[in-house]
């Protein structure tokens, strides 16, 4: 029974040890073979080779040592034997059931701490591959590069070293316990009578757990010196980073218990050769006193008494740092801060229109959430598309430069019925989506829906920009994994009655075409469809990892991404593009981005280090990757570029078919304008009184006040000759809604990745967005049509107001869309402008401009010499017409403003 019982224990743990390495080599397989598909392999070998080494040698070390410790007690024991089993039927069992229970633990914590440590592959290579910022820490002198490169794994390796030793400890004590070799009968006197320790604890076995304990105080006085370094990041005081207190009462403190952690390690050591056996308990009691003493109270008398009495003076040293290194670490010392100097009131001249052109023909009037549900409606085409979400570009048109809005059409399987979701419709057939919409930003149809430069299946395009692949296999819903090159067709586009059908013919996916890699391919996805179906065929492939985020991350998981990857078209194919971040929380004397800030755009609070210096480009239909590099000069990157020398592609090799999308990131943009709202302030006292503090402007949207999002936009910024495309945000000072500053992130040509601050003088009235939804909710005339609208069953939707400095003045363009209660239609309305003390609405944008600028340049005069009165309404109709071919967006409003005026003098 017993050899029986052997046997079944024996084949129960091989078994599980075989299937969990088996395991473990499939799945190394299939992600070898991805990462070759996609053209990363040297980028996986440099990785997994590193894990595998980190792993074996943690492995090995806590093994040995931690196994050592246990033999060594056993020696030191080996008189005595075990005690936990005494008078039960297990007793002659016990030294078995003891080694066994030792083995497992130690192959535990081993297993673990392995685990945890080849996650760590990325600290230790970057300290092997480290970069200098060329920048000092202001307290002792050390390249930045230090505290985001090498001081990481020193940390590590102390943690690392402190995990052993303990480890090590608690066995042996363990063994020694359940050995009675250490026993306490819990009576006092038993504890401090010199001859009971010493029949408790023998000469050997002191000195072993005496060892321990020295080993342990010395890792801990490590500890103390690389604490000295966490001050930079601390938040105890008035900011963020070392202040009066950590460097005058913490830092002495650090430093009188490094030295008392190495006396205590020596008093240990010395202790062993002594027979008084209460010497190492007495060190170690003291060291604790010291540590509450210098740790505990010495600092938090040097804040109550010293500092808080004096606390500008003392700290206004360490503001300056945290400012200074703050704006490094978010870049935000490269804004260029002008001042926007402001017309006088009453002196607006409509020549501001034809100098300004581009900039008025570029407004947008679509809102991303209302377009998107005119999208879903107008041009999803079938139940199984799904617009995810709504992209802002510029493209070169027919000859002129425009902004516009567009939406990949990708397939959603979760919308396929239930009936219909087979394996062979999952993984066969409903490979991809197709095409895309796109619209101009500031153009309409008579029934205020957008007018489409592309839409239906197959892509129709109304301008020169033509796509030649529009299936989308790669996309933001593609979290399923399929299979090409199989012997049944894929469905391709409905096409009225019947569907069209293709085979894939792209480079992407991983070849499965072998009975060897479909037995692997089974047995990682769990499915035994793989190998039992027949249409599989040499030439199939895999796809996975298709979602654009998870797909980029698993080649890069060293870099954080944007959370909105949009979509160009770029020479006839469909791209994705990607912002990746380098980030970092080890930046001396930055804020973390999420102190006191409440944001999600990065998940780690304790980031206080970021960066875009690299664009992914991912190609819809065959999912290969490229990283550029946007920023040559960033010392993380560099970093990686040492790691990674196949990863990246050099600036000089982006093609400028593709760098004329790049954009500056929404993300990065909130990042840096969030902490900007109070590092503008560069003077200490200001800043510690906070008597400039920013924040976001608000508007109305859905009833609700909420925070301005940022707004891609093309526009001639202020003191700038040429129109271009931007990033905009208004800010408004704390409690108040009046603005007090205007940013713009670049994005054009030599311009992108610049910055640049209008603020507006102090000492006038410049209205900020909700002021003006507070002007239009006051203004009889609006309020009473909204009202009207509401009354009839048509739901107002408000979209975000734009803020354009435009000649000395600011221009606010709020567009109204009107959507039936039951309806998710959306249609344009009406354009409400407000300009100086002016604000109107009407139909159109051109007719609320003429409306606001009463004036209007004889150069934008219609042509025809003949006056309004002798034209008849079917002519002005047509030189409307011929006003809307020509792109004269304002000669077409006024034509329409004389068509609304004989109407209305016909109705009277």
């Amino acid at each position: 029974m017993q050899f029986k019982q052997k046997v079944i224990v024996t084949l129960l743990f091989t078994a599980i040890a075989g299937l969990t390495l088996v395991s473990e080599i499939i799945y190394l397989l299939t992600e070898f073979w991805w990462f070759e598909a996609v053209g990363f392999g040297s980028v996986f070998w440099q990785r997994i080779s590193w894990q595998v080494g980190i792993w074996l040698l943690t492995f090995g070390v806590f093994g040995f040592f931690l196994g050592f410790n246990y033999w060594l007690a056993l020696r030191l024991t080996d008189d005595r034997a075990f005690r936990f089993l005494e008078s039960s039927e297990f007793e002659p069992y016990t030294q078995k059931i003891a080694n066994y229970s030792a083995l497992l633990v130690i192959l535990l914590i081993s297993l673990s701490i392995a685990n945890l440590s080849a996650a760590s592959w990325e600290i230790i290579l970057k300290f092997f591959n480290s970069s200098e910022f060329n920048l000092l820490d202001p307290i002792y002198q050390r390249d930045l590069g230090f505290y985001l490169f090498r001081l990481p794994l020193l940390d590590n390796l102390e943690n690392w070293f402190l995990t052993l030793l303990i480890a090590g400890l608690i066995l042996a004590v363990l063994v020694y316990l359940f050995k009675g070799t250490i026993r306490f009968d819990w009576q006092w006197k038993s504890l401090i009578i010199e001859d009971k320790w010493q029949k408790l604890l023998t000469k050997p076995i002191k000195i072993h757990l005496s060892l321990l304990l020295a080993a342990i105080a010395l890792d801990i006085a490590v500890d103390f010196w690389l604490e000295r370094y966490e001050l930079l990041y601390s938040a105890q005081g008035i900011v963020w980073g070392a202040g009066y207190t950590d460097t005058h009462a913490r830092l002495f403190a650090f430093w009188v218990m490094i030295v008392a952690s190495v006396l205590l390690g020596l008093w240990l050591i010395v202790a062993t050769w002594s027979n008084k056996l209460l010497l190492p308990i007495y060190g170690i009691g003291a060291y604790a006193v010291m540590l509450i003493l210098v740790i505990g109270i010495y600092p938090e008398l040097q804040q109550r008494f010293i500092v808080e009495p004096n606390e500008l003076v003392k700290e206004t040293p360490y503001i300056k740092q945290n400012i200074k290194f703050t704006q490094q670490a978010y870049d935000l010392a490269k804004i260029d801060t002008k001042e926007y100097q402001l017309k006088l009131s009453g002196k607006s001249d409509a020549n501001i229109l034809a100098e300004n052109q581009a900039t008025i023909d570029n407004i947008r009037l679509w809102d991303n959430r209302p377009l998107l549900s005119t999208y879903r409606q107008l041009q999803e085409i079938r139940f199984y598309y799904k617009f995810q979400d709504v992209d802002v570009d510029r493209y070169t048109l027919n000859g002129n430069y425009r902004q516009v809005m567009l939406s990949p059409r990708e397939f959603d399987y979760a919308q396929v019925p239930s009936s219909a979701r087979t394996w062979v419709n999952q993984r066969l057939k409903y490979t991809h989506g197709y095409g895309l919409v796109m619209n101009p930003v500031n153009e309409v149809t008579a029934d205020g829906l957008p007018v489409l430069f592309l839409k239906n299946i197959p892509p129709i395009s109304q301008t020169d920009l033509e796509i030649e692949e529009p299936a989308i296999y790669y996309g933001e819903l593609t979290q399923d994994y399929i299979y090409t090159g199989m012997n049944t067709p894929e469905f391709d586009y409905p096409r009225g009655a019947e569907n069209a059908f293709t085979m894939y013919d792209g480079a992407g996916g991983v070849a499965i075409g072998n009975w060897w890699r479909r037995l692997v391919y089974a047995y990682n996805m769990g499915s035994l469809k793989i190998l039992t179906s027949n249409y599989f065929t040499p030439d199939s492939r895999i796809h996975y990892y298709r979602e654009i985020s998870e797909r980029v991350g698993h080649v890069a998981p060293f870099l954080q991404f944007d959370n909105d990857p949009y979509m160009v078209v770029v020479d006839g194919r469909l791209k994705w593009i990607v912002d990746a971040y380098t980030t970092s929380d080890r930046y001396p004397y930055s804020e973390a981005v999420a102190h006191e800030q409440k944001t999600e755009l990065i998940t780690d609070k304790n980031i206080n280090y970021v960066r875009n210096p690299v664009k992914v480009v991912v190609d819809a239909k065959d999912g290969t990757m490229q990283f550029y590099v946007v920023d040559e000069n960033e010392p993380v990157l560099a970093t990686y570029r040492k790691i990674f020398p196949n990863l990246f592609i050099s600036k000089d090799a982006i093609p400028p078919s593709l760098q004329a999308h790049f954009r500056y990131p929404q993300d990065l943009f909130k990042i840096q304008s969030r902490m900007y709202l109070s590092y503008h302030m560069t003077d200490p006292q200001v800043f510690y009184n906070r008597e400039d503090d920013w924040r976001f402007a608000t508007e109305l949207y859905d009833g609700q006040q909420q925070e301005v999002e940022p707004d891609y936009l093309i526009m001639k910024l202020p003191g700038e000759t040429k129109e271009e495309f931007v990033l905009i945000l208004p800010f408004t000072p704390v409690n108040r809604d009046n603005m007090i500053a205007w940013i713009a992130a670049r994005s054009d040509g030599n311009n992108y990745g610049k910055l640049r601050l209008y603020e507006f003088p102090k000492q006038e009235l410049v209205y900020g967005p909700f002021q003006i939804e507070a002007r239009i909710d006051q203004n009889p005339d609006i309020a009473e049509q909204i009202t009207l609208w509401s009354q009839r069953g048509s739901r107002v939707i408000r979209g975000d107001i734009l803020v354009i400095p435009i000649d000395g003045s600011l221009l606010y363009v709020e567009p109204l869309y009107l959507r039936a209660e039951k309806g998710e239609l959306p249609e344009l309305a009406r354009i409400i402008v407000a300009y100086d003390k002016k604000i109107v609405m009407t139909p159109t944008l051109e007719q609320s401009l003429a409306s606001v600028f009463e004036q209007i340049p004889s150069e934008l005069i219609p042509a025809r010499t003949d006056s309004p009165s002798q034209l008849s309404p079917l002519e002005i109709y047509q030189q409307a017409q011929e006003a809307l071919q020509r792109g004269n967006w304002l000669e077409y409003g006024l034509y329409l403003q004389q068509l609304e005026d004989i109407l209305q003098e016909s109705a009277q």
